[in-house]
Parts: C-alpha cells; sequence; structure tokens
C-alpha cells in the first residue's frame, strides 16, 4: 500500500476530496478575472508573507509564540519558501502573458517564461531528492536509510532518490515548443497546446514520486489531490491550459500549507505514506520508465515531423493539440 490508512479513514478521504474541490474552485475562481487573480495571487500572497515576516522576527527575538507556531515548526525549510515564492512567480507571468500586459505580456520572447519558471520549480524539487540521497550515500550507499528533516519530517534515503531526480531532469526536456504559448479568446488562460498527455502523465508520475519521497506525510494530498485538480480540470473542460491549472493550485495550495501545517500534520484528517523502501523504489522507477518513455516519443515525433522540438509544435495535429488550439488568440510579436 502506498499510504497508512488504519485510522481515521473516513476523515482521511473527506481530508482528500476537500482538498481536491477546494483547489478546483479556487483556481476557478483565479482564472476567470483579473480581480480573481490578483485577490489570490496578489492580496493572498502580500499576506502570507508578512504573516511570515512576523514569525522570523518572533523566533529570532525569542518569543515562544512564535517558536511555538505550527508554521515555524512544521514549514521552515528552504523548499517550502521557495517553492511557495516559485510557483507565484509562475502565476503572476502567467497572468502577464493571457492579459497582455505591458511590453512583456506582448513580446514573442517572454512566452519562453512558462518554459523557464516551471523548469526551475522542477529543478527545486529535484535537489530536494538529491539532498535526500546525499544522505544514502553518506551512510555507505548500500541500503535505504531513514533520516529526519528539519521540521521533525522523516524520509526514505536511497536509489528511489536518484532515479527520481534523474526522472526531473529528464522531465524538463519533455517540455516542447517553449514559445508557442497563447492568450485564450475569452483571456480566462494562458494556453500551451504541445504540453498534451504525453507531458502531463509523465510530470504527473514524477512529482507523485517527489512527494511520496521528500513529503511522505503530505503526499497524501499534494502527491495526488493537488496533481489530480489540474489534470481533471485539463482533461475536461479547459484543454491547454494544464500548466496555467498546475501554476495556480500548486501556490493555492503551498500559501494555504504555510499558513494553516496543522490541517497535514496534526489534524483527523492527516495521512501518512507508509515509508516502505521497496513501494519507494516501485514508484521511483514507474517515473523513471515514464519520463524515458516520453522523451523517446517526443525524439520521434519531432524526427517524423521534421522539426526542433523545442523550437516548433511536434503534437501538431493530435486531439489534444486542436482543441486547445482552437482556444487560442495569437499574441501580437
Amino acid at each position: 500500500m502506498l499510504f497508512d490508512h488504519s485510522v481515521n479513514l473516513p476523515f482521511q478521504l473527506l481530508g482528500w476530496v476537500l482538498v481536491f474541490v477546494g483547489l478546483i474552485l479556487l483556481n476557478e475562481f483565479a482564472r476567470r478575472s483579473k480581480v480573481g487573480g490578483l485577490i489570490v495571487f496578489g492580496a493572498a500572497p502580500i499576506a502570507m508573507t508578512i504573516y511570515c515576516i512576523a514569525i522570523a522576527i518572533g523566533v529570532s527575538q525569542g518569543q515562544d509564540w512564535a517558536i511555538n507556531n505550527p508554521t515555524h515548526v512544521y514549514q521552515n525549510s528552504w523548499f517550502h519558501y521557495a517553492k511557495v515564492y516559485a510557483a507565484l512567480t509562475g502565476c503572476i507571468g502567467f497572468m502577464v502573458i493571457k492579459y497582455k500586459w505591458g511590453s512583456l505580456g506582448k513580446a514573442h520572447w517572454f512566452r519562453a517564461f512558462p518554459f523557464v519558471i516551471v523548469a526551475i520549480n522542477i529543478l527545486i524539487a529535484v535537489v530536494s531528492d538529491f539532498e535526500s540521497a546525499s544522505h544514502f550515500f553518506a551512510a555507505g550507499g548500500t541500503n535505504p536509510i531513514t533520516w529526519v528533516t528539519s521540521e521533525g519530517v522523516t524520509q526514505i534515503g536511497g536509489w528511489n532518490n536518484v532515479f527520481n531526480g534523474i526522472a526531473g531532469l529528464i522531465n524538463i526536456f519533455c517540455m516542447t515548443a517553449w514559445w508557442s504559448v497563447y492568450s485564450s479568446k475569452d483571456e480566462h488562460d494562458m494556453l500551451w497546446p504541445d504540453m498534451t498527455w504525453v507531458f502531463i502523465v509523465a510530470y504527473d508520475l514524477w512529482n507523485f514520486c517527489y512527494t511520496y519521497n521528500c513529503l511522505p506525510t503530505h503526499a497524501w494530498f499534494c502527491g495526488l489531490a493537488l496533481l489530480l485538480a489540474p489534470t481533471v480540470a485539463n482533461a475536461l473542460w479547459n484543454k491547454g491550459g494544464w500548466i496555467q491549472n498546475r501554476a495556480n493550485t500548486l501556490a493555492i495550495w503551498c500559501m494555504f500549507a504555510q499558513v494553516f501545517p496543522y490541517f497535514q500534520e496534526e489534524s483527523i484528517f492527516v495521512t501518512h505514506s507508509t515509508l516502505d523502501p521497496n513501494v519507494a523504489t516501485a514508484v521511483s522507477v514507474v517515473a523513471l520508465v515514464a519520463n524515458v518513455a516520453a522523451i523517446i516519443y517526443i525524439a520521434y515525433r519531432a524526427k517524423k515531423l521534421g522539426v526542433n522540438p523545442y523550437k516548433q509544435d511536434v503534437f501538431v495535429g493530435t486531439r489534444d493539440w486542436e482543441q486547445a488550439t482552437a482556444r487560442r488568440e495569437e499574441i501580437a510579436a
């Protein structure tokens, strides 16, 4: 089994549904209007930042309320801060493109911004995986080991981290047609038509494995609910908008987790992974195989069409590409 459902199963399922539905609804609120986007990705992050700065000041002054604050106790590593602000940077940049704000929103070169910010987000997770692997190699590199992070989370360090770290690096190059990014006709979405199910499946498997490896107490939520929310939206009603949905839901979840960590740490909804090294290794192998298969398929299509997969679309003519392209509005170069 991937997760421990021996206690509070009804509440674990309820918590998952609450996160999944909540992310979809908040994403819809944020994507459908400028006001919604500015509230979720402007006002909310400012409030969160002020809150976190107040805690940091309190900790530096030795104040118990800050030292014992759930955010300081459970969300104090470099990773959580890097992830939340990297995701928010993506959300704001995507709004610049879809609303064609200023010279950046109209510039052809800036269409590569989604690739750059997604690559940075992937690299942050890859570094975290390799950080865990370093503990494994420091212990001899023979048998999987457990180690405890600064936030008190027990992780498994082993070849699972190495395999998935490599999968993440490959996943970066599974993003194709870096400049083929558009605003939708109704300005609800930033579209990337060439980001089809091939990349989405490879990314979801890699990212789930990353959360399973490095966020074992959170993977039930940020490894399943958080990944499925944008994937379901892309499949059913927002074709071509997966990367925007992913950034939006990721930023929303990271802000929520930063301010209310008890939900996934101490509440009745808490769901932990089994910390089984065999399961972790199996999941990482699946993620690596999926990404190797994806990059091979992309190379095959690029050769078949005679195109550069990073400068031109390689999924042109496929159902996903056609449906997403039908929604687009060209951005003037």
